[in-house]
Protein backbone atom coordinates (compact mmCIF):
# COMPACT_ATOMS: atom_id res chain seq x y z
CA UNK A 1 0.00 0.00 0.00
CA UNK A 2 1.33 3.38 -1.09
CA UNK A 3 2.03 5.94 2.07
CA UNK A 4 -0.23 8.97 1.76
CA UNK A 5 1.14 10.61 4.91
CA UNK A 6 3.62 13.07 3.16
CA UNK A 7 4.27 16.57 3.43
CA UNK A 8 7.89 16.58 2.78
CA UNK A 9 9.44 19.59 1.12
CA UNK A 10 10.52 19.23 -2.44
CA UNK A 11 14.27 20.93 -2.11
CA UNK A 12 14.67 20.29 -5.50
CA UNK A 13 15.80 23.15 -7.47
CA UNK A 14 14.86 23.58 -10.85
CA UNK A 15 16.97 24.05 -14.19
CA UNK A 16 15.09 26.65 -16.49
CA UNK A 17 15.59 24.94 -20.35
CA UNK A 18 16.72 27.56 -22.39
CA UNK A 19 17.67 30.24 -20.34
CA UNK A 20 16.93 33.96 -21.73
CA UNK A 21 18.59 36.83 -22.51
CA UNK A 22 18.18 39.14 -18.59
CA UNK A 23 18.02 42.24 -20.35
CA UNK A 24 14.74 41.01 -22.41
CA UNK A 25 11.89 42.63 -20.84
CA UNK A 26 9.06 39.25 -19.39
CA UNK A 27 5.60 40.32 -19.10
CA UNK A 28 4.62 39.76 -15.19
CA UNK A 29 1.07 39.12 -14.52
CA UNK A 30 0.00 39.82 -10.63
CA UNK A 31 -3.25 38.19 -10.23
CA UNK A 32 -4.71 38.85 -6.77
CA UNK A 33 -7.28 40.03 -4.86
CA UNK A 34 -4.97 42.99 -3.43
CA UNK A 35 -2.33 43.14 -6.17
CA UNK A 36 -1.15 46.64 -6.11
CA UNK A 37 1.58 45.95 -3.34
CA UNK A 38 2.96 42.94 -5.21
CA UNK A 39 3.28 44.55 -8.84
CA UNK A 40 4.86 47.93 -6.69
CA UNK A 41 7.47 45.70 -5.34
CA UNK A 42 8.09 43.92 -8.59
CA UNK A 43 8.53 46.97 -10.12
CA UNK A 44 11.00 47.91 -7.96
CA UNK A 45 13.15 45.29 -7.90
CA UNK A 46 12.73 44.19 -11.63
CA UNK A 47 12.27 47.43 -13.31
CA UNK A 48 12.64 46.29 -17.26
CA UNK A 49 9.73 43.36 -16.67
CA UNK A 50 6.45 44.72 -18.00
CA UNK A 51 4.15 44.22 -15.03
CA UNK A 52 0.28 43.88 -15.10
CA UNK A 53 -1.97 43.28 -12.01
CA UNK A 54 -5.23 42.96 -11.46
CA UNK A 55 -8.10 40.94 -9.84
CA UNK A 56 -11.06 40.57 -12.50
CA UNK A 57 -11.25 37.32 -14.55
CA UNK A 58 -12.14 39.31 -17.27
CA UNK A 59 -8.39 41.01 -16.60
CA UNK A 60 -6.96 37.69 -16.45
CA UNK A 61 -8.48 36.52 -19.52
CA UNK A 62 -7.24 39.85 -21.19
CA UNK A 63 -3.73 39.53 -20.66
CA UNK A 64 -3.18 35.88 -20.15
CA UNK A 65 -2.06 34.94 -23.76
CA UNK A 66 1.15 37.03 -24.08
CA UNK A 67 2.09 36.26 -20.21
CA UNK A 68 5.10 34.63 -20.02
CA UNK A 69 5.22 34.59 -15.52
CA UNK A 70 2.23 34.93 -13.32
CA UNK A 71 2.40 35.92 -9.49
CA UNK A 72 -1.26 34.71 -7.93
CA UNK A 73 -2.83 32.90 -4.98
CA UNK A 74 -4.63 30.54 -7.44
CA UNK A 75 -7.28 31.80 -10.42
CA UNK A 76 -9.68 30.18 -12.97
CA UNK A 77 -7.52 26.79 -14.72
CA UNK A 78 -10.03 27.49 -17.87
CA UNK A 79 -7.95 30.68 -18.91
CA UNK A 80 -4.77 28.54 -19.38
CA UNK A 81 -6.05 27.14 -22.59
CA UNK A 82 -5.26 31.21 -24.16
CA UNK A 83 -1.63 30.88 -22.69
CA UNK A 84 0.36 30.97 -25.67
CA UNK A 85 3.80 31.92 -23.47
CA UNK A 86 3.94 30.88 -19.89
CA UNK A 87 6.38 29.35 -18.35
CA UNK A 88 6.27 29.68 -14.63
CA UNK A 89 3.82 30.54 -12.45
CA UNK A 90 4.50 31.62 -8.38
CA UNK A 91 2.15 30.91 -6.17
CA UNK A 92 1.69 33.14 -3.29
CA UNK A 93 -0.08 30.18 -1.43
CA UNK A 94 1.68 26.79 -0.70
CA UNK A 95 -0.49 24.46 -1.85
CA UNK A 96 -1.17 24.41 -5.20
CA UNK A 97 -3.98 21.82 -6.19
CA UNK A 98 -6.22 23.89 -8.33
CA UNK A 99 -3.48 23.21 -10.60
CA UNK A 100 -3.47 19.52 -10.21
CA UNK A 101 -5.61 18.63 -12.45
CA UNK A 102 -4.31 20.73 -15.40
CA UNK A 103 -0.96 19.23 -14.75
CA UNK A 104 -0.24 17.74 -18.54
CA UNK A 105 -1.10 21.13 -19.62
CA UNK A 106 1.51 23.11 -17.51
CA UNK A 107 4.18 19.85 -18.21
CA UNK A 108 6.66 22.58 -19.55
CA UNK A 109 5.46 25.08 -17.06
CA UNK A 110 7.37 25.75 -13.63
CA UNK A 111 5.53 26.36 -10.61
CA UNK A 112 7.03 27.40 -7.61
CA UNK A 113 5.02 27.59 -4.33
CA UNK A 114 5.22 29.83 -1.09
CA UNK A 115 7.44 27.30 0.76
CA UNK A 116 8.87 28.33 4.08
CA UNK A 117 6.79 31.55 4.81
CA UNK A 118 4.46 29.71 7.11
CA UNK A 119 5.69 27.71 9.05
CA UNK A 120 6.84 29.47 12.51
CA UNK A 121 3.23 31.39 12.76
CA UNK A 122 1.38 27.87 11.58
CA UNK A 123 3.39 26.17 14.89
CA UNK A 124 2.59 28.99 17.19
CA UNK A 125 -1.36 28.01 16.03
CA UNK A 126 -0.97 24.59 16.39
CA UNK A 127 0.93 25.00 20.04
CA UNK A 128 -1.62 27.73 20.97
CA UNK A 129 -4.53 25.35 20.42
CA UNK A 130 -3.05 22.50 22.06
CA UNK A 131 -3.15 24.51 24.93
CA UNK A 132 -6.15 25.86 24.40
CA UNK A 133 -7.95 22.55 23.92
CA UNK A 134 -6.16 20.94 26.91
CA UNK A 135 -7.37 23.59 29.39
CA UNK A 136 -10.57 23.52 27.57
CA UNK A 137 -10.19 27.32 27.18
CA UNK A 138 -13.72 27.68 25.27
CA UNK A 139 -15.28 26.56 28.34
CA UNK A 140 -13.51 28.92 30.61
CA UNK A 141 -14.37 31.85 28.46
CA UNK A 142 -17.95 30.92 28.78
CA UNK A 143 -17.43 30.72 32.49
CA UNK A 144 -15.77 34.26 32.47
CA UNK A 145 -18.64 35.57 30.24
CA UNK A 146 -21.02 34.26 32.86
CA UNK A 147 -19.02 35.53 35.83
CA UNK A 148 -18.60 32.37 37.41
CA UNK A 149 -15.66 31.04 39.59
CA UNK A 150 -14.80 27.32 38.98
CA UNK A 151 -11.60 26.09 39.57
CA UNK A 152 -10.27 22.93 37.99
CA UNK A 153 -6.88 20.89 37.82
CA UNK A 154 -5.29 20.15 34.20
CA UNK A 155 -2.65 17.68 33.82
CA UNK A 156 0.78 19.24 32.04
CA UNK A 157 1.37 19.19 28.77
CA UNK A 158 4.43 17.63 29.09
CA UNK A 159 2.54 14.21 30.55
CA UNK A 160 0.81 14.27 26.84
CA UNK A 161 1.59 12.77 23.13
CA UNK A 162 0.88 14.49 20.45
CA UNK A 163 0.90 12.94 16.32
CA UNK A 164 1.48 15.25 13.46
CA UNK A 165 0.65 13.27 10.16
CA UNK A 166 3.19 14.90 7.43
CA UNK A 167 6.62 16.20 8.37
CA UNK A 168 7.84 18.14 6.02
CA UNK A 169 9.17 22.31 7.19
CA UNK A 170 6.34 22.97 8.66
CA UNK A 171 5.56 19.71 10.45
CA UNK A 172 9.11 19.18 11.54
CA UNK A 173 8.66 23.05 13.43
CA UNK A 174 5.52 22.03 15.39
CA UNK A 175 7.30 18.83 16.19
CA UNK A 176 10.73 20.77 17.81
CA UNK A 177 7.88 23.11 19.41
CA UNK A 178 6.02 20.02 21.07
CA UNK A 179 9.19 18.62 21.86
CA UNK A 180 10.53 21.92 23.87
CA UNK A 181 7.25 22.01 25.44
CA UNK A 182 8.05 18.32 26.91
CA UNK A 183 5.39 16.14 24.56
CA UNK A 184 6.17 13.14 23.29
CA UNK A 185 5.97 13.45 19.83
CA UNK A 186 4.91 10.87 17.45
CA UNK A 187 5.11 11.38 13.16
CA UNK A 188 3.79 9.84 10.10
CA UNK A 189 5.53 10.94 6.39
CA UNK A 190 6.19 9.50 2.94
CA UNK A 191 9.94 8.07 2.60
CA UNK A 192 12.47 6.84 5.07
CA UNK A 193 14.17 10.28 6.05
CA UNK A 194 14.45 10.83 9.55
CA UNK A 195 14.15 14.72 11.48
CA UNK A 196 15.84 13.66 14.55
CA UNK A 197 15.39 14.54 18.10
CA UNK A 198 12.26 15.97 17.97
CA UNK A 199 10.37 12.99 16.61
CA UNK A 200 10.51 10.43 19.35
CA UNK A 201 8.61 7.62 17.14
CA UNK A 202 7.74 6.84 13.11
CA UNK A 203 4.77 5.57 11.94
CA UNK A 204 3.83 4.33 8.48
CA UNK A 205 0.59 4.40 6.90
CA UNK A 206 -0.37 0.56 7.94
CA UNK A 207 0.35 1.82 11.56
CA UNK A 208 -2.20 4.75 11.03
CA UNK A 209 -4.64 3.30 13.32
CA UNK A 210 -2.31 2.92 16.89
CA UNK A 211 -0.75 6.28 15.76
CA UNK A 212 -4.19 7.49 16.37
CA UNK A 213 -4.86 5.23 19.50
CA UNK A 214 -1.82 6.90 21.50
CA UNK A 215 -2.30 10.19 20.16
CA UNK A 216 -3.82 12.92 22.83
CA UNK A 217 -3.39 15.98 19.83
CA UNK A 218 -3.82 14.47 16.02
CA UNK A 219 -2.36 17.49 14.25
CA UNK A 220 -2.81 17.29 9.91
CA UNK A 221 -0.22 19.30 7.85
CA UNK A 222 -1.07 17.17 4.49
CA UNK A 223 -1.19 18.54 0.95
CA UNK A 224 -4.75 18.01 -0.66
CA UNK A 225 -3.89 15.37 -3.02
CA UNK A 226 -6.01 12.51 -4.23
CA UNK A 227 -4.18 10.43 -2.05
CA UNK A 228 -5.16 12.67 1.34
CA UNK A 229 -8.45 13.21 0.22
CA UNK A 230 -10.82 12.56 3.15
CA UNK A 231 -7.87 10.88 5.05
CA UNK A 232 -9.37 10.86 8.32
CA UNK A 233 -12.45 9.88 8.39
CA UNK A 234 -15.49 7.58 10.71
CA UNK A 235 -12.89 4.78 10.65
CA UNK A 236 -9.98 7.19 12.11
CA UNK A 237 -12.28 8.87 14.47
CA UNK A 238 -13.16 5.19 16.33
CA UNK A 239 -9.50 4.67 16.56
CA UNK A 240 -8.40 8.10 18.49
CA UNK A 241 -8.67 8.58 21.81
CA UNK A 242 -11.64 9.74 23.47
CA UNK A 243 -9.80 12.40 25.09
CA UNK A 244 -7.90 12.83 21.75
CA UNK A 245 -8.20 16.27 19.90
CA UNK A 246 -7.90 16.69 16.00
CA UNK A 247 -6.49 20.18 14.73
CA UNK A 248 -6.43 20.72 11.12
CA UNK A 249 -3.85 23.40 9.52
CA UNK A 250 -3.93 21.77 6.25
CA UNK A 251 -7.15 21.60 3.69
CA UNK A 252 -10.17 20.99 4.40
CA UNK A 253 -10.81 18.28 2.09
CA UNK A 254 -8.58 15.84 4.28
CA UNK A 255 -10.97 15.69 6.55
CA UNK A 256 -14.69 13.95 6.59
CA UNK A 257 -16.31 16.88 7.91
CA UNK A 258 -19.51 14.80 8.32
CA UNK A 259 -18.03 12.40 10.41
CA UNK A 260 -15.77 15.01 12.06
CA UNK A 261 -19.42 16.48 13.66
CA UNK A 262 -20.70 13.27 14.21
CA UNK A 263 -17.56 12.17 16.29
CA UNK A 264 -17.36 15.52 18.19
CA UNK A 265 -21.42 15.19 18.72
CA UNK A 266 -21.29 11.52 19.89
CA UNK A 267 -18.11 11.83 22.06
CA UNK A 268 -16.04 9.78 20.13
CA UNK A 269 -13.30 12.52 20.30
CA UNK A 270 -13.05 15.50 22.54
CA UNK A 271 -12.88 18.40 20.71
CA UNK A 272 -11.05 19.65 17.70
CA UNK A 273 -9.82 23.40 16.31
CA UNK A 274 -9.99 23.78 12.59
CA UNK A 275 -8.52 26.59 10.36
CA UNK A 276 -9.56 24.36 7.22
CA UNK A 277 -12.66 23.50 6.14
CA UNK A 278 -14.47 21.80 2.91
CA UNK A 279 -16.54 24.63 1.93
CA UNK A 280 -14.87 28.50 3.12
CA UNK A 281 -16.08 30.34 4.29
CA UNK A 282 -17.95 28.02 6.65
CA UNK A 283 -21.64 28.17 6.16
CA UNK A 284 -23.04 29.71 8.86
CA UNK A 285 -25.61 26.83 9.43
CA UNK A 286 -22.62 24.43 10.06
CA UNK A 287 -22.56 23.06 13.27
CA UNK A 288 -18.58 23.27 13.70
CA UNK A 289 -19.93 27.43 13.96
CA UNK A 290 -21.42 26.28 17.74
CA UNK A 291 -19.93 22.92 19.06
CA UNK A 292 -18.75 23.87 22.73
CA UNK A 293 -15.50 21.97 22.03
CA UNK A 294 -14.39 23.28 18.93
CA UNK A 295 -12.71 26.02 17.99
CA UNK A 296 -12.84 27.55 14.46
CA UNK A 297 -10.63 30.17 12.51
CA UNK A 298 -10.84 31.61 9.24
CA UNK A 299 -7.96 29.62 7.41
CA UNK A 300 -5.39 32.19 9.05
CA UNK A 301 -3.37 29.71 10.29
CA UNK A 302 -0.39 30.69 8.02
CA UNK A 303 -0.66 33.92 7.58
CA UNK A 304 2.13 35.51 9.00
CA UNK A 305 2.54 39.74 9.43
CA UNK A 306 3.78 41.52 6.08
CA UNK A 307 2.62 38.92 4.11
CA UNK A 308 3.47 40.78 0.69
CA UNK A 309 6.50 41.04 1.68
CA UNK A 310 7.49 38.01 2.54
CA UNK A 311 6.31 36.26 -1.07
CA UNK A 312 8.01 38.97 -2.88
CA UNK A 313 11.18 37.94 -1.51
CA UNK A 314 10.77 34.50 -3.13
CA UNK A 315 9.34 36.00 -6.02
CA UNK A 316 12.43 38.63 -6.69
CA UNK A 317 15.13 36.05 -5.92
CA UNK A 318 13.22 33.36 -8.29
CA UNK A 319 12.77 35.94 -11.00
CA UNK A 320 16.18 37.02 -11.18
CA UNK A 321 17.23 33.46 -11.52
CA UNK A 322 14.85 32.75 -14.00
CA UNK A 323 16.03 35.76 -16.44
CA UNK A 324 19.71 34.37 -15.60
CA UNK A 325 18.57 30.82 -16.34
CA UNK A 326 19.42 29.51 -13.23
CA UNK A 327 17.67 26.93 -10.86
CA UNK A 328 14.55 28.11 -9.27
CA UNK A 329 13.94 27.48 -5.40
CA UNK A 330 10.52 26.40 -4.65
CA UNK A 331 10.00 24.02 -7.40
CA UNK A 332 6.58 22.16 -6.67
CA UNK A 333 6.27 18.71 -8.45
CA UNK A 334 2.44 18.89 -9.76
CA UNK A 335 2.95 14.75 -10.18
CA UNK A 336 2.56 14.96 -6.15
CA UNK A 337 0.83 17.88 -6.17
CA UNK A 338 3.29 19.65 -3.94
Amino acid sequence: MKDITSTVENTQEHRFVGSRDARSAAKILVYHPEPEEYSVGIRRALPDAEVVSGSDPDFLRQHIGDTEIILAPRFPVEALQNAQRLKWIQSTNSGVDFLVPVRERLKDTLVTNARGVHGEVMADYVLGTVTMLHWDFPNLLRQQAAQQWQPKFVDPLSGKTIGIVGLGAIGAEIARRAKSAGMTVLGMRRGSTRLGESVDQYYTREEFDEFLSRSDFVVLVVPATTETYKLVGAKEFSAMKRSGYLINVSRGSVVDELALIRAIGDGQIAGAALDVFEVEPLPPTNPLWTMPNVIVTSHIAGNPTEYPRRILEIFVENAKRYLAGEDLINVVNLTRGY
